[in-house]
């Protein structure tokens, strides 16, 4: 994110607040984790790792004497909400839930939810693509779901294996570092040029001339664009849904699940500050306590309490 920042003459710190921040209501395993928690909390409203993220920084964090959440900008918080497109526009069912968890918060700060964000927050959303697209590609390799030869079926990645194919120094660390090393340069010059030449037809003169464009200022060429969609559709079919990783998620989904049963039944105490905000207040409010409390747990944690309460927790690999 920052090198993007650099590279288009933006605000790098901006943008690495963005890709530090625009994942932090993710529960513990990740999507996996979201999943089970939008079910179990479902009367509750649900769970959105979007709408989470922005609770976090403006409710749940608690430093301050006189208000909850992170003293953020007004920019930081836009473009934590807004950097996959404006939601107000969007047809997306998840959009819409984070356009009405905001109802409120809107009130007392508009952060207008039918433009697009900032070009730090495209920036941000692009750099999060590039990211997961070259190192879950990393991860397949390295955990031998997935082999060299099998990327060869991908465009994208032909001629970075042609030529490895032409080095002396072969092993396979030297040859996954290669790919993604490759991979993320090629992915961030096409951003750069693609991005360059948006910016240079929209000539903004102010960061609200590109809130207003018609279009995202920061993105992938049409011909990356392409090739970044079979890359993604081979690795939905070959990685995510291989059926070690499915029955690793499904464990994963079982823990989040009993924990917050365990927690909003009372079978199970949460920590002493927890317990007393719990104290007293409706199974609906205690259902999204719970939920909150589970949400911040990291994958070892939440592991570690379903070992304490339970005689049977899966072993995930």
């Amino acid at each position: 994110a920052r090198t993007l920042a650099r590279q288009l003459l933006l605000d790098e710190d901006l943008a690495e607040v963005l890709a530090l921040a625009h994942d932090l209501g993710h529960p513990p395993f990740g999507h996996a984790g979201e999943r089970a928690l939008d079910a179990v909390v479902a009367t509750a409203g649900g769970f959105d790792h979007n709408v989470q993220s922005f609770r976090i920084v403006t409710q749940l964090e608690t430093r301050y004497a006189d208000f909850d959440g992170l003293n953020l900008t007004w920019e930081s918080l836009e473009g934590l909400i807004k950097h996959n497109g404006p939601p107000a526009l969007s047809d997306r069912s998840d959009d819409h839930r984070v356009v009405a968890s905001l109802a409120g918060f809107q009130e007392k700060m508009d952060l207008q939810l039918e433009c697009f964000a900032s070009a730090e927050a495209q920036v941000a959303a692009l750099a999060d693509d590039i990211a997961w697209h070259t190192h879950d590609i990393d991860d397949g390799l390295r955990a031998g779901l997935i082999t060299l030869k099998d990327l060869g079926d991908v465009q994208l990645l032909r001629h970075v294996l042609r030529d490895l194919e032409k080095r002396q120094r072969r092993d396979q660390s030297r040859d996954i570092y290669e790919i993604v090393r490759v991979l993320i340069t090629q992915l961030v010059a096409d951003v750069v040029g693609e991005s360059r030449s948006r910016l240079g037809q929209l000539e903004p003169r102010s960061p609200d001339d590109i809130r207003g464009a018609s279009e995202a200022v920061v993105g992938f060429s049409s011909e990356m664009f392409v090739g970044l969609k079979e890359l993604r559709a081979f690795l939905f079919e070959r990685l995510y849904h291989h059926r070690r990783v499915m029955d690793v998620m499904d464990k994963a989904q079982g823990i989040v699940r009993e924990l917050v049963e365990a927690y909003a039944s009372g079978q199970a105490e949460m920590p002493d500050e927890w317990a007393r905000a719990a104290s007293g207040i409706g199974a609906e409010a205690r259902l999204r306590l719970v939920s909150d409390f589970v949400a911040g747990m990291t994958d070892r944690y939440a592991i570690e309490q379903h070992r304490a309460l339970f005689d049977h927790t899966p072993e995930l690999r």
